[in-house]
């Protein structure tokens, strides 16, 4: 969480109180669980729930919202003592085609930008087992797509006996539950990503040719001032790895534009990857100060420049994404439907299209595309 972001998490629990005045407030998060003090000085607050505490029945064993075996109005522990898994894992999601899978959490890796691992912790995977029966019980309720997601997916199983590797779970899912349509992955690190995952991209045709990349930056000196566990030439490594196996494969990326000590030659080798290499589903965030963080200590770039950059970012993400649904035109795609008049295809591409129910997979020409949605026949 960003300053900014804390900044309006505040605001918005005056206003809960304001609008709310015989409402219990219970504040939790990752900026509950690293700065509690912050929160519980706050007279609009009843109590603070650590992210470990936020999941435990007897804290929600209420008193008019509040625990009676709690007489503190912090209840936060070390987050980093954890050793329980990450396994809590909802059933339902209201009749979606599509669930998210949540097996780690936490982070290993200290990045100079990120606060994550204070709020979540160190790395802890959930046993392959659990997964399996899980997923099981998803596609049983009618689910057709997995997304595996977590906070560091790609360190998934170091913690564990015999450390299971991200693609082994996702090889062990798609052998045991046969019924499994589809699996796809969140965010991934490319200097982690193991060789199985790359074996499925190319064999298995029911794991998606997407994958999204925690890149955060196109230039080496930004990169090492991120302490982050690639550099440019990885990036390239990875994609063109990634396209021979399969050439459809598309790629989204995370990006921080306007990281302290970022000039322009630095910002222009992030851009031009992102023309070079053809990233369409590109997430892109200006830079933002976080308290406790080395990068806050560095010298900044300007706010205003933070913010064009960002703009030039995301307009060549448009420009590639352009280029993409252009080429998809006179295809045909297979669809995962979700509503009655919308569905994804394979690449995570939004397409309209009519006359199915949700949760078919269908093939359907492509015959047009309307913003950033691909039109099907």
């Amino acid at each position: 969480m960003t300053s900014e972001a804390e900044r309006q998490a505040r605001q918005a629990i005056r206003r809960a109180r304001r609008e709310n005045p015989d409402k219990k407030i219970i504040v939790t998060g990752c900026a509950a669980q690293i700065n509690p003090k912050k929160y519980s000085d706050m007279p609009e607050v009843d109590v603070v729930l650590g992210n470990q505490e936020k999941l435990e029945q007897k804290n929600f064993a209420t008193n008019q919202g509040l625990s009676i075996e709690n007489t503190e109005k912090a209840v936060v522990n070390d987050i980093m003592e954890l050793k329980e898994t990450a396994l809590h894992m909802v059933e339902s999601y209201d009749g979606k085609t599509r669930a998210f899978l949540q097996v780690q959490n936490g982070c290993n890796h200290r990045c100079t930008f990120c606060i994550i691992p204070f709020g979540r912790g160190n790395n802890r995977s959930v046993p392959l087992g659990d997964i399996v029966e899980h997923t099981r019980k998803l596609v049983e309720k009618g689910f057709r797509e997995i997304v595996i997601t977590g906070v560091d997916i790609t360190d998934y199983g170091l913690d564990l006996p015999g450390q299971p590797t991200l693609g082994e779970l996702c090889k062990r899912l798609l052998k045991l539950v046969p019924d499994l349509a589809r699996i796809r992955l969140s965010s991934v690190d490319p200097a982690a990503l193991d060789d199985t995952v790359f074996e499925l991209l190319e064999n298995e045709p029911r794991f998606m040719p997407h994958l999204h990349i925690s890149l955060q930056a196109g230039d080496d000196m930004v990169l090492k001032r991120m302490k982050r566990r690639h550099l440019r030439a990885d990036v390239y490594k990875f994609v063109e790895r990634a396209r021979k196996l399969r050439p459809d494969v598309v790629f989204g990326a995370d990006i921080i534009a306007g990281f302290p000590t970022e000039d322009d030659a630095m910002f222009e080798n992030t851009r031009a990857l992102v023309e070079e290499l053809g990233l369409t589903h590109l997430h892109v965030f200006p830079y933002s100060e976080r308290e406790g963080t080395p990068a806050a200590k560095m010298p900044p770039v300007a706010k205003p420049v933070r913010k064009a950059r960002a703009k030039v970012l995301r307009e060549e993400g448009e420009k590639q994404m352009q280029k993409f649904l252009q080429s998809r035109i006179g295809k045909v795609e297979r669809i995962l439907i979700e509503s009655e008049n919308k569905g994804h295809t394979e690449h995570f591409v939004e397409v309209a299209i009519s006359g199915y129910q949700a949760g078919e997979i269908v093939e359907a020409k492509i015959v047009g595309v309307e913003g950033r949605k691909l039109i099907a026949a």
